[in-house]
């Protein structure tokens, strides 16, 4: 790479992305747990080992809130004192880097929306739009199948409650991956919001966007490199062939462009890409988010968790899952001889009692398959939720459900246990009901005072803003630890997708 962000360089040149993993988990848990810290420190196959460092964090943010904090506070400061900017052939700090970077920015080319802002809030689910009386049905069997937590349905009636929270023509949000499949672009643009798209260089990708940002009742901010099309007679297939930028090679004309931005900002991160790039765009957007922080009070955030993560649970979902367990009848017996092959094994065998004596159930929902970089990228998105909430910032940071995405599809493991899950009370969403009803929690997150993502109001521990409103999809309130039954959730998913 001659330009960007960058992992650290050994000695020796090499840029290790599992020494810098493994040395940033064991940061964080150093000044709460120095114990386990030395256990994370000594595992060798990190690809299998990380599995049990994820755990132990979360374990170690769960007893107290100030523990949840140092950790988050700790695991930011080592990612910020490893990753550097790299340009000309040398390495620098990363913020430092931008700090004092001159880049000149970005111009902007404006859409503007021809249609009627939407009013009435519906979501798409199995072929029907799902509004009033039908919706609140629909909460209701979620919430009782485990599928959702209560305060997800909760949310989502705040919203049905207060249409005039869908009145976005006051709000500016920044959205990373504005192509993203489960980015809140189009709602965002149908319910009237100005939004400031960055996603990579890509015409087609360009045209799509706008085209959505056209029919819709909107205003859509598309940067442009400077000079490179006049801005007020440009056709949208020229501006489509030089619109965006590449968060991690031009994280600096990322940060100026959006300095230029007046008044209240949220800056969404919805971006995603293979392997060590989701880390590097991660501490990207992290960057320009530490340095938008220290210039204005007016800035929000956004991001979505992805429920294949570990999480600390309320006591109820534990108790609906060991309730599950317990009733299990005739299939206890045929499942017992495949227990000894760590599979079927119960949902939360162990709890964190906190220092108030709180059982806090712990949600290892983590796929292997995703690996310990992907891991590590949330755990940066989940801290920066913590501190920034503990600065004063809104954060609204909320557990999507498994979404049957291009991205799964593709895989046919992925997509095999996905399509099996439902067979251990897991339900997978289609994208367009999973991005209406996320969009109308980032609404809610943004509107609400009595929403979790107000820093004024107080949480026991700061990871239960994690919980609060999540659409798990039923992986925390299933009978089974999800990692035993993935297997053979494939198994029955391919004669699923084959019959």
């Amino acid at each position: 790479m001659t330009t960007g962000v960058n992992f650290p360089a050994a000695n020796d040149g090499a840029r290790s992305t599992t020494a810098t993993g493994r040395a940033v988990i064991a940061d964080a848990l150093r000044g709460v747990d120095p114990a386990a810290a030395r256990r994370v420190e000594q595992i060798r196959d990190w690809r299998k080992g990380y599995l049990s460092a994820i755990r132990e964090l979360v374990v170690a943010a769960a007893k107290n809130a100030d523990a949840a904090l140092a950790v988050s506070r700790d695991g930011l400061d080592s990612l910020h004192d490893r990753f550097v900017w790299t340009a000309d052939g040398s390495d620098r700090p990363l913020v430092s880097a931008l700090t004092v970077s001159a880049h000149e920015g970005m111009d902007t080319f404006e859409v503007i929306g021809r249609k009627e802002r939407r009013t009435e809030f519906s979501v798409p689910y199995h072929g029907k739009r799902l509004a009033a009386g039908d919706l609140h049905k629909q909460l209701d069997s979620w919430v009782a199948h485990g599928i959702t937590e209560p305060t997800f349905a909760d949310a989502v009636r705040a919203v049905m409650a207060n249409p005039e929270w869908l009145d976005l023509r006051d709000l500016q949000i920044a959205v990373i991956g504005a192509g993203a499949e489960m980015g809140p672009l189009r709602q965002l643009l149908d319910w009237g919001a100005t939004v400031y798209a960055v996603d990579l260089p890509n015409p087609e990708l360009w045209e799509r966007v706008m085209g959505t940002a056209k029919d819709s009742a909107g205003r859509l901010a598309v940067p442009v490199p400077r000079g490179s099309v006049q801005l007020d007679t440009a056709p949208d297939t020229r501006v489509a062939q030089v619109a965006g930028m590449d968060v991690i090679r031009q994280t600096d004309a990322l940060l100026a462009w959006l300095r230029e931005v007046e008044g209240p900002l949220t800056l969404g991160n919805y971006a995603y890409a293979d392997g060590a790039a989701h880390v590097q765009v991660s501490m990207a957007i992290d960057a320009v988010t530490t340095l938008l922080a220290r210039t204005s009070s007016d800035l929000s955030l956004a991001f979505l968790a992805t429920p294949t993560d570990v999480f600390a649970v309320p006591e109820d979902a534990v108790a609906m899952a060991r309730m599950r367990w317990n009733d299990r009848r005739t299939r206890r017996v045929l499942q017992a001889p495949l227990q000894l092959a760590r599979m079927f094994e119960a949902n939360y065998r162990d709890t964190v009692i906190d220092d108030s004596g709180r059982e806090v159930g712990i949600a290892d929902c983590i796929v292997p398959q995703q690996g310990p970089i992907y891991a590590l990228a949330k755990r940066l998105q989940r801290w920066r939720a913590i501190v920034a909430r503990a600065e004063g910032h809104r954060v609204s940071l909320n557990v999507a459900p498994a979404t049957r995405t291009r991205s799964v599809v593709k895989n046919r493991a992925l997509a095999a246990a996905y399509a099996g899950a439902g067979q251990f009370g897991i339900e997978v969403f289609a994208p367009s009901t999973a991005n209406t009803l996320m969009a109308a929690l980032l609404v809610r997150d943004l509107r609400d005072p009595a929403s979790a993502a107000n820093p004024d109001q107080g949480l026991h521990n700061p990871m239960d803003l994690f919980a609060d409103a999540a659409n798990h999809g039923g992986l925390w309130r299933t009978a089974y630890e999800p990692r035993s039954v993935l297997s053979l959730a494939a198994v029955l998913g391919l004669f699923v997708r084959n019959a």
